[in-house]
């Protein structure tokens, strides 16, 4: 049986989502590897994309009843997961916001369907927790409980504290973070591939740094 999370690592190195070297994060961290899941920005690539997250979705085995992307990124993950779990016999809801509130029509700042039951969020990635925060703000403020909030990587590095991003939505909020891969996921890519094998000391060396278990 193959590995999603190693056949998703993979995948995003194809599509340069994925790149090694030398890169300075937005903490001003050298960083071995980034990031970039804007550029999966073709029809293939974000199907294939929400092949994975609802891969990660059902293995994590969180109870959900409707999904909800926090706009921008989360608008069309959202939308896309929610097809590819149709087709797996997942048939549930979406819904979005808007940044700022529609002054006609339907008004307000969500669209799709009405936020209840139990939400799953969907983002790219978690980096200060702004978008998860004010997600739960606009679930809990239509009677919706959040009920997890799923991700493409978990990079486990720590914040301004010792916690990571994950770690501090985890737990400031109680919700549960599924990531289709994490760090140490990118580690175990880097072990049993020889063509990566000279970056495998420079992300063990940044894992030791600044990782988190």
């Amino acid at each position: 049986m193959s590995d999603f999370r190693q056949d998703f690592l993979k995948f995003a190195l194809s599509q340069n989502v994925l790149k090694f070297g030398e890169f300075t994060t937005k903490a001003g961290r050298r960083s071995p590897y980034f990031f970039n899941a804007g550029l999966f920005n073709d029809g293939a690539s974000t199907l294939q994309l929400a092949k994975f997250y609802a891969e990660a979705v059902i293995a994590s085995k969180v109870e959900f009843d409707m999904l909800f992307g926090p706009a921008y990124k989360g608008i069309i993950l959202a939308a896309a997961t929610a097809m590819v779990l149709a087709e797996k016999g997942v048939n549930v809801q979406f819904a979005y916001n808007r940044k700022e509130a529609k002054d006609h029509g339907e008004g307000g700042v969500l669209v799709g369907a009405p936020l209840k039951g139990r939400v799953l969020i969907i983002d790219d990635v978690i980096s200060a927790g702004t978008s998860v925060r004010e997600s739960v703000k606009l679930i809990e403020a239509e009677g919706a409980t959040p009920a997890a909030v799923a991700i493409a990587l978990d990079r486990m590095e720590k914040g301004t504290d010792e916690l990571s991003a994950v770690q501090e939505v985890e737990q400031q909020y109680g919700l549960p973070v599924v990531s289709i891969a994490n760090l140490n996921d990118l580690f175990t890519l880097l072990q049993n591939n020889s063509e990566f094998s000279g970056f495998f000391e420079p992300v063990k060396a940044y894992r030791e740094r600044y990782g988190v278990t």
